[in-house]
């Protein structure tokens, strides 16, 4: 009786993780199948477009290392992600020191502290082609507000986004005004999590706000700090709406960002293959930034 109960047993649970097994697996093929028609796939066949000319109408031809040997003389390619690179060189610390800024106010008790936390969220919500013709209308050198306010106390106006020098450190800003809220919030959760009596023990020890900030919190948050540092970076190597919209990747290509590069081969000129291969090269400089930001991050913050 013990040997037939404990078989009959075995099959039972045996059964149960038969069907535990079936039910996982029909809940994850949902999953499985998305990843392969919007992820897998597409990669795979952007990596085939690399090694191939392709204009989309027309069959795919042979190229072997062409596209890349193109991208090494490509001043217009380099251009770009020197664009990016100085993007990010003004927007990321300012979005970072704006972000925790903000955070760090709406962290302490002042009125109307909820109002203000959803206020800096909301333009994380609204769509960015709307928020960019906003800004468009505002930086317009002859009625922009912005030129306007500068009049009103006996400053010329100033080319936001036609002159050479502007135009980039110009949608730094509207880029960050734009997305700070969701930092605000990643900074707010962090400084939510500092112990208290950290702050105590420093006020009976005579620290100033000052110490206080950059002895306990800083250190305190290095993980948030390090986590805002990679997503405002990955967030500005995708930058694409902004020039597109604002400037066109002008004045004289001063704007032109990578993603904005690659969306002109592959859809004004048609070449799906170079486009392919810009974008796994902009996919390596991303890596590489990255890489190296969170290196020098987690030691020194």
């Amino acid at each position: 009786m013990n040997a037939a109960t404990q078989k009959t047993g075995k099959m039972k649970v045996r059964g149960a993780s038969a069907r535990e097994a079936q039910a996982g697996f029909s809940l994850t093929t949902p999953y499985f199948i998305f990843f392969g028609l919007f992820v897998a796939y597409p990669l795979i066949f952007s990596f085939v477009l690399v090694f191939h000319h392709w204009s989309i109408v027309g069959p795919l031809e042979w190229a072997g290392l062409n596209n890349f040997k193109e991208l090494m003389g490509d001043g217009l390619f380099w251009r770009s992600i020197l664009n990016t690179l100085y993007f990010i060189i003004i927007h990321v610390p300012l979005q970072v020191a704006v972000a925790l800024v903000l955070a760090s106010v709406l962290n302490s008790k002042i009125p109307a502290r909820g109002f203000f936390r959803a206020a800096f969220f909301l333009p994380v919500v609204v769509s960015g082609v709307a928020v960019t013709v906003l800004w468009r209308q505002m930086f317009s050198t002859n009625l922009g507000i912005f030129n306007q306010v500068l009049q009103l106390v006996g400053l010329g106006p100033v080319p936001w986004i036609t002159d050479v020098g502007w135009a980039m450190p110009s949608i730094a800003v509207m880029a960050t005004w734009k997305n700070v809220g969701l930092y605000v919030v990643l900074f707010l959760a962090g400084l939510q999590s500092v112990p208290q009596q950290l702050y105590e023990a420093a006020d009976m020890d005579g620290a100033t706000s000052v110490q206080k900030f950059l002895y306990i919190t800083v250190p305190a948050i290095n993980p948030v700090v390090v986590m805002v540092l990679i997503l405002s970076t990955l967030n500005g190597f995708s930058l694409f709406i902004e020039p597109y919209v604002l400037t066109g990747g002008g004045p004289m290509n001063s704007t032109l960002s990578g993603v904005l590069y690659v969306y002109r081969q592959a859809f004004q000129f048609f070449r799906m293959g170079y486009a392919a291969t810009i974008g796994f090269a902009l996919a390596a400089v991303v890596m590489t930034v990255i890489l190296l930001q969170r290196r020098f991050a987690e030691r020194e913050v």
